[in-house]
């Protein structure tokens, strides 16, 4: 499939929001018309991306890994939109994160050549289809975690049996500390667990990487101490002569709240034997969101590098408004993020225009209704539309199938189709 095929995609019933006298075109006839989203018949619950904030934040972090001399490979399972994938790749990015087989599958299906899998990959059916996948495409560069003497000969035994011919390339994932989510706790048995890729034909060793917001109590001081303890492990392993043989180390973090701190200690690598890839994976800047990563992200400590903006907002509808100081939407948990922060009510649309949500929260969602408290003097009426600000883009994505980006003055241009 490519990215033609989904231009070329029927709208019908699957795909929420959209105008129903768009049943039967194609996706690109749809945005061909450059429809409203508030005056052409879209309805309530709809998802907008906006055009404008989204192109600002792939052109933003294209510039912030050029300046630091970092490699960029955004994590897709933020989005699954491969259309978004093809952007990042436009705007610079050396390949594409995930995190498990489908999605690598989706990636392949829509042609993206370089994949960094975070994560240790032992399924065996999964691992068959990769090894086809590499000896079919010389061209199809794959990387994946390894934590475990274990894993090792798993993914070892599971490639063999395939009949693979290349080797698969991993790098020894550290983990983040006591506690802390997946990886190899210490440096001694991170030695163990190279032994074991060392001693797999059907296995190669290419660097090592891990992720620091998994680092426990997790402050800039408790950030770089992890990172330099990364570093030194390539450096360890180097020193062993653990990658004679290749062209290059990568070394990889990076998740979308201590990138900065990533480039900084990335950029006191030592010279190794080898150019080293200095590989980051932060996926959340696409959309950005007007929660969790609002608060958390690493321009809010280096203002001077910039500042990401949330593309993202979801439009409901009042539906009911029982109560002076009680309303609710059409709009709850199949529709919006909650998993961290709940919606954040930001403007309304009327008869008489648009105009800020002032007085208006959300206050807790259903699966089909938001829950409204409004102040003394909130103006909104059954009819209404709220627009809403979500948390966490990679629970927004997964919501929504096709996705209308919206230009400021609510026209649609593009239709973005997700795979999850």
């Amino acid at each position: 499939m490519t990215l033609e095929d989904l231009a070329r995609e029927r709208v019908d019933f699957r795909f929420k929001g959209l105008p129903p006298e768009a049943e039967g075109l194609t996706v690109a006839e749809l945005a061909a018309r450059r429809l409203n989203l508030f005056t052409d018949g879209f309805t309530t619950p709809v998802l907008a991306l906006s055009a404008e904030r989204l192109e600002h934040n792939l052109a933003l972090m294209e510039t912030y890994s050029a300046r630091h001399g970092l490699d960029f490979a955004p994590h897709g399972k933020t989005s699954m939109a491969p259309q978004l994938f093809q952007r990042q790749i436009e705007h610079g990015a050396w390949g594409i994160t995930l995190a498990v087989p489908h999605q690598v599958r989706v990636a392949r299906e829509f042609g993206i050549e370089r994949i960094f899998l975070a994560n240790e990959l032992v399924d065996a059916a999964a691992l068959r289809w990769l090894a086809e996948e590499l000896d079919s495409h010389p061209d199809f560069r794959f990387i994946c975690y390894v934590d475990s003497v274990r894993g090792a000969r798993l993914m070892d035994a599971a490639l063999t049996a395939a009949g693979a011919s290349r080797p698969v390339d991993v790098v020894v994932e550290l983990g983040a500390g006591e506690g802390a989510r997946t990886g190899v706790r210490t440096e001694e048995e991170c030695g163990a667990v190279a032994d074991a890729v060392a001693s797999a034909p059907a296995l190669r060793l290419v660097g090592v990487a891990g992720y620091e917001g998994e680092v426990p109590q997790a402050d800039t001081e408790r950030v770089r101490a992890w990172l330099r303890r990364l570093v030194a492990l390539a450096a360890d392993f180097d020193k062993a002569g653990r990658f004679a043989g290749l062209d290059e180390i990568v070394v990889s973090a990076g998740g979308s709240a201590w990138f900065d701190a990533v480039a900084d200690v990335f950029a006191e690598i030592p010279e190794l034997s080898l150019p080293v890839r200095k590989l980051l994976r932060s996926g959340a800047y696409v959309s950005h969101d007007d929660g969790h990563y609002r608060h958390l992200t690493p321009f809010n400590r280096v203002p001077e590098e910039g500042a990401l903006h949330p593309a993202f907002r979801l439009w409901a509808q009042v539906v009911s408004r029982p109560a002076p100081d009680q309303a609710f939407t059409n709009a709850g948990k199949r529709d919006a993020a909650y998993d961290l922060d709940l919606p954040e009510a930001q403007v309304v649309r009327g008869a008489d225009g648009e105009r800020p949500a002032e007085g208006i929260s959300v206050t807790g969602l259903s699966d089909q209704h938001g829950w409204l408290r409004l102040e003394a003097g909130a103006e909104v009426e059954v009819g209404d539309w709220v627009g809403m600000g979500l948390s966490h883009p990679c629970t927004s994505f997964d919501k929504w199938q096709l996705i209308p980006v919206v230009e400021a003055d609510g026209t649609v241009v593009d239709y973005v189709r997700t795979f999850f």
